[in-house]
């Protein structure tokens, strides 16, 4: 089989040259990653069933790609070996091209950190599904892409949608809610040590009581006129009232410490992976002083001892980063 030039294209999805193995040619995918949840929660979806679902926030500039060589043999073998969900992501995806015959080799090369919430899992299980995608010559819709990721994962999130802002149900892999570009941000990205999880069910969820579900049902109505108007302060209220939600039966010090430290320099508000260790302060830089203010936080970070202190911007003009 030949292994020839390759480049990725628009969305994520590969260009590559055809080789003679029937039809098919080496493929090449990428996926973004996120900095966990604006809002997690449970919400009542299109159907009046309840979901749990979340929003996401994108890291349009941290990638996982994935290059898949077809070969004749079946079996999909990667490389880093035991990337195990991106194996059977792939080979989920030539059986739902019709081309289960088919085995490859999978290639997955990662900026993404792994464990600590920023979607690292999902990134090289879309990147995968993508080349695989590419290497049998079918560019997939984002919804089929998601679906096939929860079929691989058992519960996946929206990276397949890029920097989109939606509602998105985990289980099922399909979007409650579209909404329009976030706001403008900067997130000041930090870590504690090691995740807590008092209060969570065996599965690993967190347990939600019944007013929790009516809380959340309100913070969706809020994040939507938060997003419409462009309203980052708005947006830092929901995500700050989602983290506490999520947070509330877990032993986390971190918090209610950083929160303070995120008061005193007027920052929107924090958000949080529910996955992982990683917070986020989130700063409005078209504010008087936001950029500064979002310098200031960051470096009070770093001297109270924070793992991983770095800044990253969202749809902001000219991109910020320490």
């Amino acid at each position: 089989m030949a292994r020839t030039s390759k480049s990725v294209g628009k969305n994520g999805t590969a260009v590559a040259t055809v080789d003679h193995l029937g039809g098919t040619q080496l493929g090449i995918g990428r996926a973004v990653a996120h900095h966990g949840e604006l809002l997690n929660g449970l919400f009542e979806d299109q159907d009046g069933g309840v979901q749990r679902a979340v929003v996401t926030l994108p890291m349009v500039g941290v990638h996982s790609i994935a290059t898949f060589w077809p070969r004749e043999t079946k079996g999909i073998r990667t490389r880093p070996k035991g990337r195990a969900k991106a194996a059977r992501a792939a080979a989920l995806t030539l059986k739902h091209l019709g081309r289960q015959e088919l085995g490859g080799d999978l290639t997955i090369e990662s900026e993404i950190p792994l464990g600590r919430g920023f979607g690292s899992s999902t990134a090289d299980v879309v990147s995968s599904i993508r080349a695989t995608a590419a290497a049998c010559g079918v560019t997939l819709r984002r919804m089929t892409i998601s679906r096939l990721a929860v079929a691989a994962e058992g519960e996946s999130n929206a990276i397949a949608y890029g920097d989109q802002a939606l509602l998105f149900a985990v289980a099922e892999g399909r979007v409650i809610e579209l909404y329009g570009e976030l706001p403008p941000l900067l997130v000041v990205s930090f870590s504690e040590t090691k995740p807590a999880t008092r209060g969570r069910s065996a599965s690993g969820r967190p347990r939600y009581e019944s007013e929790d579900v009516q809380l959340f049902a309100v913070l969706r109505g809020l994040l939507s006129t938060a997003i419409r108007r462009q309203d980052a302060r708005l947006l830092g209220l929901v995500a700050t009232r989602s983290a506490q939600i999520n947070l509330k039966h877990r032993v986390c010090t971190l918090f209610d410490a950083a929160s303070a430290m995120a008061r005193e320099h007027q920052a929107c508000g924090i958000q949080i992976a529910n996955s992982g260790t990683l917070f986020g302060a989130l700063f409005d830089p078209q504010e008087r002083k936001g950029t500064e203010r979002a310098r200031r936080f960051a470096e009070r970070m770093n001297e109270a001892g924070l793992r991983d202190v770095s800044i990253f911007s969202v749809n902001a003009d000219g991109a910020l980063s320490a």
